[in-house]
């Protein structure tokens, strides 16, 4: 964003259905605080699920590698294209540039719940140590200088459900309301499989470096399976993406059955942690070494334990990603009720995996928590080495603890949409706002 306080930022309203909705959007300037507010209160009030886009010029330096990219035939180009469009032929208001924009789409928090919890947490950053990734735009600065103008009177013609459908204005409530649920869905479900790709790639790199130290063949089997799933996946979402139907030849019953043989591991792995460490007194120090017996290498930079949360973190983000495509499958197949669809499929399916991943934090916390003992043996002083190992051991499992996030309390959901001049858009991993 420029720095000067003149920047105008078109947003438009956005409903995954025809429903009654109070006028609140009006036509005038708002603040950010407005905005985030209006966004508050239609949540609540809405009859339908309610999103805000906002179009902001394209940063240069923007990293499309993180996104997936999408061509200008593909539905959510097309449906974002034709919302512009009409929206600059019948709107008096701030539109977008003609050439690159980057769209802004924002869930509120009441929604973004529905699409699961364990999906959108911070982006870790690389460029310092405990940062995250904000969004794109730069936040301090439209906060302090950008104006954003409602964009009415969005489009004219168009059903309101199935997957062609073109946007159409709400028949009830504001003039400024557009209906949008084939953009709102297909946002949603490429930002988030976005997202979960993100972690699989993150896990996937973290594991090799562990199985390096290890030369465990039998682990790297059990991630080269997983990984394996990957070229399946990526097939589906973008057949699915283009409104296709998903055929038995792509292999994506295999890597379904591949996904859920590491989540059945997985879940015998927890139950062995959750008992080892209901063997542990609470009130006792634990001594390192039967502490390793049932985390291997807990005490070390790599080691069994690590590698096998790693593989649970990969199983996690490809099933979410399957997760994914089997909500855009069903709300596909029913036009009429595309966003209810989606929403009630990842509703049913997330809850295992949600509270597999708290699961898996609250053994991380437990044992992070822990007072070590030094090893048993027969001098009745530390030597060097005892406690070297002791105060290392510390640190490393005490931070385990850093890792033990459990889902809180549900945020804004954030996906950021990158437009060329010629149509075409990459969709970046979602955010929580």
């Amino acid at each position: 964003m420029t720095s000067d306080n003149r920047s105008v930022v078109p947003v438009w309203t956005l409903a995954t259905g025809n429903g009654q909705v109070p006028a609140l959007t009006g036509h005038g300037p708002m603040t950010p605080e407005r905005l985030t507010e209006l966004r508050s209160v239609l949540a609540v009030l809405a009859d339908e699920p309610i999103a805000t886009l906002e179009a902001y010029p394209l940063p240069a330096d923007v990293d499309r590698s993180r996104g997936i990219p999408l061509d200008a035939a593909s539905p959510l180009a097309q449906h974002l294209s034709q919302l512009i469009s009409q929206s600059a032929r019948n709107s008096t208001g701030a539109a977008p540039a003609a050439g690159g924009c980057l769209y802004r789409m924002v869930i509120p928090a009441k929604v973004a719940a529905q699409v699961g919890q364990g999906i959108v947490r911070p982006m870790p950053s690389k460029a310092a140590a405990g940062g995250i990734y904000g969004t794109l735009v730069d936040s301090t600065g439209i906060a302090a200088n950008a104006t954003f103008v409602p964009v009415g009177k969005a489009a004219t013609a168009g059903a309101v459900g199935g997957a062609g459908a073109t946007a159409g204005a709400a028949v009830a409530g504001s003039a400024a309301l557009t209906v949008a649920a084939p953009l709102v869905l297909m946002a949603v479900a490429v930002g988030v499989s976005a997202r979960a790709d993100y972690k699989r790639q993150q896990a996937v790199e973290r594991i090799t470096e562990l199985l390096e130290q290890l030369h465990d063949d039998r682990l790297n089997d059990e991630r080269s399976e997983l990984d394996g799933c990957r070229d399946a996946i990526d097939k589906a979402t973008a057949i699915l993406l283009d409104q296709g139907k998903l055929g038995v030849s792509l292999g994506l019953d295999s890597a379904v059955h591949a996904i859920g043989k590491a989540l059945a591991a997985t879940d015998r792995r927890l139950t062995r942690w959750q008992n080892a460490l209901d063997k542990l007194s609470a009130d006792k120090a634990a001594g390192i070494d039967t502490l390793t017996k049932s985390f291997p290498g807990v005490d070390t930079n790599g080691g069994i334990f690590r590698t096998h949360l790693e593989l649970a973190t990969l199983a996690i983000a490809l099933k979410r990603r399957v997760i994914i495509l089997q909500a855009v499958d069903h709300a596909q197949g029913d036009p009429g009720n595309l966003f209810e669809n989606f929403t009630r499929v990842l509703r049913v399916d997330q809850q295992r995996l949600d509270k597999l991943e708290s699961d898996i934090a609250r053994v991380l916390g437990r044992l992070s928590a822990l007072e070590l003992a030094r090893p048993h043996g027969l001098l009745p002083v530390f030597t060097t080495g005892e406690v070297d190992r002791l105060m290392s051991a510390a640190n490393r499992i005490r931070r385990l603890g850093d890792e033990s996030i459990v889902n809180g309390r549900p945020t804004d959901l954030a996906i950021e949409i990158a437009r060329n001049g010629d149509g075409s858009v990459v969709v970046f991993p979602a955010l929580a706002a």
